[in-house]
Order: C-alpha cells, then sequence, then structure tokens
C-alpha cells in the first residue's frame, strides 16, 4: 500500500466518537493498524492479532458487525451494480426521504455492444462514484464491496441472465470486464474507490434447477473458455474476488470448488475475498444435500476458498454457530479462520473503511448520483451500443427536414422497463418522447402502443372485472358495463403470457397472495405475479390463468385459475372451478398502430421484451422468437407503411427471421436505462453512427440449439467459436451509415508477441466508427480448434475519406490450447491464419502466421492417466472424485472415453483403474473404435460408494502399436484413473 504523508492520525477515542460508539477505556490508544503509513500485510497482521476468536467468526457473514473496543465499525458485503447500482430508490437520511434513484446504465449485454473499453471503464468510474454516493447515505444498505461485474459466458442464447453477461466469447468479456472493474475500483494504487467482485464462479448459464444441475466442463472447456472469462479482470487487478455460483461443476457445488483457491488466487499475488452467493451455503444441506451438517458444509466453504458467507439475511449468528462447531470438532482449525479474516479485512483496508479519515475516496458525497456528467455518459453509452442489424435501400439514417410525420407503434414505445439488478430511474426518455424531441415543433408524431383494448365480463354472472382508480384497488365483478373502470390494456409478451394494465389508473394487475390489485408501475417482484393467459374454450368462452412466476413452484399447488368468490373479489381455483368470461375488444391494438401508421414518412415500430417476464434469473427462456403478438404488429404496420423501421429493444438475440426478410431497417438495443428514448432517436435520425457489435451469434431457429445443460462448447459446436451453421447474424455483426476499405493487412511476431496492422479507409460521406476485429485460425493440430477466435479489436472513427492504421497485437501465447495429453497449455508449431474484418463471418483480409511451436507427442497412457482428460466421449458425465478435489468419469451401460493416439509400444499386458461403484460392472478396453478389437475386460466388484475406490484390472491382448484407446463401460460406475502397461 503506498503510504500517504498528508493523512494526521485521529487519535482512538476521536476515531470511535465520530462512529457514534461508546468509547471504552482501553481503546484511548492509537492502534498501529490505524496508522495508513504502514504497509498493507503489518495492518492486517496487526489486527487478525487484536481479535478474539469470537470476532474474528463474526466477520466471516455478509453482514459484519462493528467492534467497538477497536472502533471498527460494521460492513457490509455486497451492492449490486451491474450497469449502475441496482434497488435504488428513496431512502431515509437523517429523518429525511432523500430521493436517491442513480444513473441507469444499458444492461451490461449492451455495455459490451460498444466494444469500447476505454468508454466502459468510464462508465465504471461512475458506477464506484455513485456507490460511494449512496454508501453516504446509508452504509448498511449500500456497500462498496460491489458484486459485478458477471463474466459467465453467454454460451446459450436462451439463460434467463443473458442481459447481465457480456459476450460468448472470453476474450472480450475477459476485456470488457477488466474495463469496467478497473473504473469502479478508481486509479489510486493503494485505495480502492469501490471492490468489484466477478460473478458467478463457475460454468453458470442455466436457471433451471441451478442448484442441483452439474455443469460439466471437460478440461479444455474449462481451461480454454470458462477460466478465460474469470482470469483477466483477476490478473489485472481489475476485480478482488469472485462469487462462487450455485451450480454443481463437475458434481461438486460450486460453493465448495477447491479451483477458489488453486486456479482463481494464482491469477494474482493480492488478497482476494470471495464470497458465497445468497443462501448458496445452506444449499450444501439443503437441495444439494452435499454434507449432512451446517458445520461439515461450512467448513468446506472456508477450505475451498471463499471468504464470507451469504445467508440468513442479516443474521449471523447460525453462520458463526457453524463455524464454530466446526471448530470444536476439528472440521476447521483457528489458521483457517484466520486466513478468511485476513483476505477480508484487506479488502476493506484497501477501501479505507479502517483508516480515521475513511481513506482518499471517502470525500465522494450523495451529489454525484444521477449527475448532470452521469447523465450524459449514459446517453453516450446507450449511443454507442445500439446495433444496427439491417438497412436495406438507405432506409436509415431517417432525413428529419423530409421525415416530418413519424408513427411511433408498439408495446415500448413510450414506456421503459427496469430489470431485476437495475436501479430506478430518476427520470426516463422514451422512445416516443425520443423521436417528438428529435423531430421538434415542426415535426407531427403518431402513436399507439398497439395493445388490445378489452373487457371481461363474466358469462354466468353478467358482470365485469372491474378495477378502483388511485394508486390501486383489489380487482372484482361488479360492474356491469364496460366503463374505463373495467378495460385493460393487454399486452403481449409471448407463449401466451399477456399483462393487463388498468385503463383507470395505468397500473398492471396482478395477486398480492391474498387479491388481484392494480397497483404497480412495471411487472416486478422475485414472483412476477402480473403473468395471466387468457385460454379460449371451445364454446368461445375464456378462462384467465395466472402465470405468476410462483405457479412454477412446487409449494404452489394447482390454483392457477381466476373465479369470483361470493363477494365479487377475484380468488384462485383449479381448472374445473375456473369462471368462463366473454372478452370484449373495445379496441384493436393492430388497428391503432396501423391508422398511426398509415401515410407517415416512416413507422417506427418498437417492440421487444419485458425484462422480469422474458427470461431472467430464475427463468431461463423457452423460446428465442419474437412474441406472437409483436410479430403481427410488426406484420400489419410494415403492410400499411413501406418505410417501417423496427426496433427491438431487448436483453438477447432474438430469431428476427421473417423481419430480416421483410422489414427495411432494423435497430437492437438493450434496455439501456433512462436515456434510451434519446439514443433511438440519435441512432435514428443520423445524430449517432450506429457502431455497436453484436457479442453473440444469433442463431435463425431454436430447433438447432443443443440442451441448455450441455456445456461442452467444442463437442456440441457452440457459439462462433465452432458453429458451422450459418446464423441470422454472426458474433461481431452491425452495420455502419458508412463503408469502409481494409488494406492490407501485414503481420509481425517477434518477442512474443504478434503485431498486427491495417489501414482502415472511411469511403463513405459520413464521419462513423468501424470495429476492426482481429481473428486466428490455426490450420493443423492434434485436436478440433475453434474456426476461428478472437485475437484482438479496436473501435475507431474516421471522418469521411480519412485513413487510419490501426494496430493490435497479442501474446503468441494466446495462441495455446489445453494438452488434455500433458495437462498444461500448449501452442502447436505451424501455419495459423491471421484474419481482420468487421465481424467472425465479415473478413476482409487475410495473412499467414508461422508459429515455432510444440509437436504433441504420442499419448502415454503408461502412466497414471486422469479418465477425465480424454479426447472424446459419448454419454458419460464428469463426477466429483471425493467431495474435496478432483473429478473422475461417471458412466452409464454402453458409455465411452476415447484417448487418440496412444503408443502402446511392443505391448502393454495390463490396464488398472481405480473404479468406483455400487454394483458391478465392466470396463472393456477397445482399439480404434467403441466396437473395435476388444484388448480386455476389467471386472468392476462394487466398492460399497461412489466415493470409495478400488482397483480393477485386466490382462490386456493385441495392445500394441499405435491406436486410438476406447474405455466401454457397462454398469454404473466412476473412474478416476487408469493405465495400460
Amino acid at each position: 500500500m503506498k503510504p500517504r504523508p498528508r493523512l494526521a492520525l485521529l487519535p482512538a477515542a476521536a476515531l470511535v466518537a465520530s462512529l457514534g460508539l461508546a468509547v471504552p477505556a482501553r481503546a484511548q490508544s492509537t492502534y498501529p493498524f490505524q496508522n495508513p503509513r504502514l504497509p498493507l500485510n503489518t495492518r492486517v497482521g496487526d489486527l487478525v492479532g487484536r481479535l478474539t476468536l469470537d470476532e474474528k467468526v463474526s466477520l466471516l457473514h455478509q453482514y459484519e458487525p462493528a467492534i467497538p473496543r477497536l472502533g471498527i465499525k460494521a460492513f457490509k458485503t455486497g451492492t449490486e451494480a451491474l450497469h449502475g447500482v441496482a434497488w435504488s430508490t428513496d431512502v431515509h437520511d437523517g429523518g429525511a426521504v432523500v430521493t436517491a434513484k442513480g444513473t441507469v446504465f444499458p444492461q451490461a449485454v449492451g455495455l459490451a455492444s460498444t466494444w469500447d473499453p476505454a468508454l466502459v471503464k468510464r462508465v465504471g468510474s461512475a458506477v464506484g462514484d455513485e456507490a460511494r454516493g449512496y454508501n453516504t447515505i446509508n452504509p448498511d444498505v449500500w456497500g462498496v464491496q460491489l458484486w459485478a461485474p458477471v463474466v459467465n459466458l453467454l454460451r446459450d442464447p436462451r439463460w434467463g441472465r443473458n442481459e447481465e453477461g457480456y459476450s460468448e466469447d472470453p476474450l472480450l468479456t475477459g476485456t470488457i470486464s477488466t474495463a469496467y472493474g478497473s473504473g469502479m475500483e478508481g486509479g489510486d494504487p493503494g485505495y480502492l474507490k469501490a471492490a468489484p467482485v466477478l460473478k458467478h464462479y463457475l460454468g453458470y448459464n442455466n436457471e433451471v434447477h441451478r442448484d442441483t444441475t452439474s455443469s460439466d466442463l471437460r478440461p479444455r472447456v474449462l481451461h480454454e473458455y470458462d477460466e478465460k472469462a474469470f482470469s483477466p479482470a483477476i490478473s489485472a487487478d481489475a476485480a478482488t474476488g469472485v462469487m462462487a455460483s450455485y451450480n454443481l461443476v463437475n458434481g461438486r457445488p460450486a460453493t465448495v470448488d477447491p479451483s477458489l483457491n488453486d486456479a482463481v488466487r494464482s491469477w494474482t499475488r493480492k488478497d482476494l475475498l470471495n464470497v458465497t452467493d445468497a443462501g448458496a451455503p445452506n444449499n450444501l444441506t439443503g437441495s444439494e444435500a452435499y454434507y449432512a451438517t451446517q458445520p461439515e458444509a461450512d467448513a468446506a466453504v472456508l477450505k475451498a476458498g471463499l471468504d464470507s458467507f451469504t445467508v440468513d439475511d442479516t443474521d449471523g449468528s447460525k453462520t458463526a454457530a457453524a463455524v464454530k462447531s466446526a471448530l470444536s470438532q476439528g472440521l476447521l482449525k483457528e489458521s483457517d479462520v484466520d486466513t478468511a479474516v485476513r483476505h477480508i479485512l484487506s479488502i476493506r483496508f484497501r477501501l479505507g473503511d479502517l483508516d480515521p479519515d475513511g481513506g482518499p475516496y471517502a470525500k465522494i458525497t450523495k451529489d454525484v448520483i444521477d449527475s448532470p456528467a452521469n447523465r450524459a455518459l449514459a446517453r453516450q453509452t446507450a449511443d454507442q451500443a445500439a446495433v444496427l442489424l439491417k438497412n436495406s435501400g438507405h432506409a436509415l439514417p431517417l432525413d428529419a427536414a423530409k421525415t416530418r410525420k413519424v408513427a411511433v407503434v408498439g408495446p415500448l414505445e413510450k414506456t421503459l422497463y427496469t430489470d431485476w439488478y437495475s436501479g430506478a430511474l430518476p427520470y426516463k426518455v422514451t422512445p416516443l418522447d425520443g423521436i417528438r424531441e428529435r423531430l421538434g415543433a415542426g415535426g407531427s408524431v403518431t402513436d399507439s402502443e398497439g395493445a388490445d383494448r378489452i373487457a371481461l365480463k363474466d358469462v354466468a354472472t353478467g358482470r365485469y372485472i372491474t378495477a378502483g382508480t388511485g394508486a390501486g384497488a383489489v380487482l372484482k365483478e361488479s360492474a356491469t358495463s364496460a366503463d374505463t373502470t373495467t378495460q385493460f390494456d393487454a399486452f403481449d409478451w409471448g407463449q401466451g403470457v399477456l399483462t393487463l394494465r388498468s385503463v383507470a389508473n395505468g397500473r398492471y394487475a396482478g395477486y398480492n397472495f391474498t387479491n388481484f390489485v392494480n397497483d404497480q408501475d412495471q411487472p416486478n417482484g422475485w414472483f412476477v405475479q402480473q403473468q395471466f393467459k387468457l385460454e379460449k374454450q371451445d364454446d368461445g368462452t375464456y378462462v384467465i390463468r395466472y402465470a405468476g412466476y410462483e405457479t412454477d413452484q412446487s409449494w404452489f399447488g394447482d390454483k392457477k385459475y381466476v373465479a369470483a368468490a361470493t363477494d365479487g373479489t377475484l380468488t384462485l381455483t383449479t381448472a374445473d372451478g375456473a369462471a368462463h368470461f366473454a372478452k370484449d375488444t373495445v379496441s384493436s391494438g393492430v388497428d391503432d398502430a396501423v391508422r398511426a401508421a398509415r401515410g407517415a414518412d416512416a413507422a417506427v415500430v418498437v417492440v421487444g421484451s419485458m425484462p422480469f417476464i422474458n427470461g431472467r434469473e430464475d427463468h431461463d427462456r423457452t423460446t428465442m422468437a419474437l412474441a406472437e403478438g409483436q410479430e403481427a404488429l410488426v406484420k400489419a404496420v410494415r403492410k400499411a407503411n413501406p418505410h417501417t423501421v423496427v426496433v427491438v429493444e431487448n436483453s438477447y438475440p432474438t430469431t428476427l427471421n421473417w423481419e430480416q426478410d421483410n422489414v427495411p431497417a432494423i435497430l437492437w438495443t438493450t434496455h439501456a436505462g433512462a436515456e434510451t428514448g434519446h439514443a433511438i432517436a440519435d441512432t435514428l435520425f443520423g445524430d449517432s453512427d450506429p457502431a455497436g457489435r453484436l457479442t453473440q451469434t444469433w442463431y435463425r431457429s431454436d430447433a438447432g440449439l443443443p440442451d441448455i445443460l450441455d456445456y461442452d462448447i467444442i463437442k456440441s459446436d457452440r457459439t462462433y467459436l465452432y458453429y458451422k451453421g450459418d446464423p441470422l447474424y454472426p458474433f461481431g455483426y452491425g452495420l455502419s451509415y458508412t463503408a469502409f476499405r481494409y488494406g492490407k493487412l501485414r503481420v509481425t511476431s517477434s518477442g512474443g508477441h504478434v503485431d498486427a496492422s491495417v489501414a482502415v479507409t472511411n469511403t463513405g460521406k459520413r464521419a462513423g466508427d468501424e470495429v476492426v476485429q482481429l481473428y486466428t485460425h490455426q490450420r493443423t493440430s492434434r485436436d478440433k480448434q475453434p474456426l476461428r477466435q478472437l485475437r484482438a479489436f479496436q473501435r475507431v472513427r474516421l471522418a469521411p475519406g480519412r485513413t487510419t492504421t490501426v494496430r493490435l497485437r497479442f501474446d503468441v501465447a494466446d495462441l495455446a490450447h489445453w494438452d488434455v495429453t500433458r495437462n498444461r497449455p500448449v501452442v502447436e508449431g505451424g501455419t495459423y491464419d491471421v484474419m481482420a474484418g468487421a465481424s467472425s463471418a465479415d473478413i476482409r483480409q487475410r495473412a499467414t502466421l508461422p508459429v515455432r511451436g510444440e509437436t504433441i507427442p504420442a499419448r502415454d497412457l503408461s502412466r497414471p492417466t486422469r479418465t477425465a482428460d480424454f479426447d472424446d466421449y459419448k454419454g458419460v458425465r464428469l463426477v466429483d472424485e471425493t467431495k474435496a478435489r478432483g473429478d473422475a468419469v461417471g458412466a452409464a451401460d454402453g458409455d465411452w472415453v476415447r484417448f487418440t493416439g496412444v503408443a502402446l509400444g511392443s505391448g502393454a499386458t495390463t490396464f488398472t483403474a481405480r473404479t468406483a461403484a455400487t454394483a458391478a460392472g465392466t470396463v472393456e478396453v477397445r482399439l480404434d473404435s467403441p466396437t473395435g478389437p476388444l484388448a480386455g475386460t476389467a471386472e468392476v466388484a462394487p466398492t460399497g460408494g461412489v466415493y470409495s475406490y478400488a482397483t480393477s484390472t485386466a490382462a490386456l491382448h493385441g495392445a500394441k502399436g499405435h491406436h486410438d484407446v476406447y474405455l466401454v463401460f457397462h454398469g454404473d460406475l466412476r473412474v478416476s484413473t487408469f493405465s495400460l502397461r
């Protein structure tokens, strides 16, 4: 830690008094740990030595209590800050209510879509400032250890949390996360403005049964893909820890994954403060049933490398009791607790939390929240994140001088939605607002949300579902005529799911576990209770299916349909008891939108997602399609007005096949915060050149995607790295309002680096941005290689006719892949293609790069070999060898693994394997195919449990020369290691 000579030390008594704490007599002296001039390790060691065991244990919980005798205040780990400080709202500050709605930047996938690390670093810095500002208002709510960014790779576009990640590519993810994290941390070499924590380690990309499913990460996928997303920010000191994910990895809960210590801490020399996800320690004894008792579980958590327990809300007593029980049972040593406490305190010292004056960032006040500068930055970021997907016949940009009448229609045309990890919007510029403002007084704007306005009448009683006005009222069957209190605007979010917004007060109707009320500004909450389905019956009536997210829970039961109680209030019942309703369509949304669009100079259709409904934490998407009603709206408006532009506002790839074939222009943006409408208008009218680029492959259909639980991107040809099909839009894709020419690509290599340069010229008539992307492809290899892989990129801005030379660099070591034969990275010698282009599929220039590297030798199975280090497989699962560490192969009848290019020499005579099984089975050793010559069969006897291993052997015959060796399994068994000698 860099000393700060300017600091005058406060007496301990003054420090404690400033915290509003009682000052014990023994706290009168100044302790060494309070001296910022001392080295960090000295301060940490001094404080740890002064803490009692109970005090140390108390610091292991998310809500760390104050220690008054040492003048230590309370500390909270974890403030969500994915694209601004989350969950911001009006708060109490000194008895007064303070509006603390901060800057909401584009969702994380939108930040990455800028392909601009410098800009993202500025965003991160603004978020760090605002986190400090919130902390001055209420540190018990907003700490400065920030749980962001999310660096889980966007391997599967159906992942419910797609909005939270950056990219399917590890380099882009690592670069953007490093930028965001370093911005949050600030520039002081010894102190942290905020302490970012990377989420969620490791292999987490599905919500379905996320706490009980296992992500199988074979060594190549683990080391080449998943770890590569986490290591850059840690290595660059742009993150101060990781949060363990809920899922299992190779059969072991990530909460006790030993790589939290073995790998993550190896990426840096600095202390890391690693945390559990909320409730995860209790999952170990609950849903995962991995340990019998909580003391065993908590001991394993600490030993694996996690330091802070996020569990039991603010109650740290249960964690303290479990840890102390683990100590008394000998499951932990006090030194284990000390290690975790040192990690915790190290970060607190770097945050200035234990300095008498709070450190250099303590002077940041709440005035930074939603500052004019941050508003401008939010608009700039939203501008640069927009991706132009199609622009046929120069439909865009709109000419404001000629385009004077614009229709703005669609379900998102005059609303902005927040997501689960968003802050509250301090103001809103909707697409309608932005376009109307851009056109000015001389322009004319017509609009329609394109939603049907309906009323629902119980055919048995003749009474309508009726809502009150004001802040919200209980819905009842009462009115006998369809006035405004009975009318609802029905918004279609796909697969039959509707939200019903009351015309009486503009609030959404939903269930609150007691009644149905119209009281919400937008669908929200962990259980999104504002969801319904109108199911048409054979007689033409409808039953209302309540489709709130809690209906997916086993405890909810079968009460999923709406009926009226005797007093007319709506209640839930089974399908047999559901009331039947006539649906009166007061006005047609499509017809309204068509009327607005007909005759306009341009029609802008704003469609997309509702972030709490179409995919979010705990809910994967089951389709990538646009909502059926929204697609019908687009088709109708396109038919009514040939000058139709579609704006898609959502958080993930969407199958826009009809739109791509039939609509002149398509613009994509994430839910981009309060400035969304300005950004859309800026882009549509050409005030901002669209230079955002896609960070994922957009597939044409759900049909070709493997199961969401299939994490092996190499075998299943996932992501742009391995996908051989024709995507709707490729990774790195995005159009511009101008054009760029690439000159000759020049590539040189020296000093372990590869330098590439290419002249890029703006050949159009407008200034614009280009994202120059550099890819490589390894022509020959022992192992399956990516079709292309991003190595470097740069976003450049050029005036018309101007040329710049873009220089890009990567390390030769970056060309390495994981050699499973020797368990280490290897750069193979050979010829590599180097490609520069505007996307992964739009390669403009090529060069070749000869690399002097290694040749992977023939495989040697005479030494004990981990079975998980296979080259190919069918059906097997990766499982935990023991609860503490190690991977094994779990197999069922007929499964196999292959080991390629094995040198058996003059003949191997014995197969030996470490096996575990609960019932008898066999392992066949076959040559060259799973049905090839049988070299031997090992009988596997029951061992009494999956963690009880024994030795199984077989005599081998004809196992000589060079062959691919297959192990073919029969029975339910596990194999950790084997050899052929």
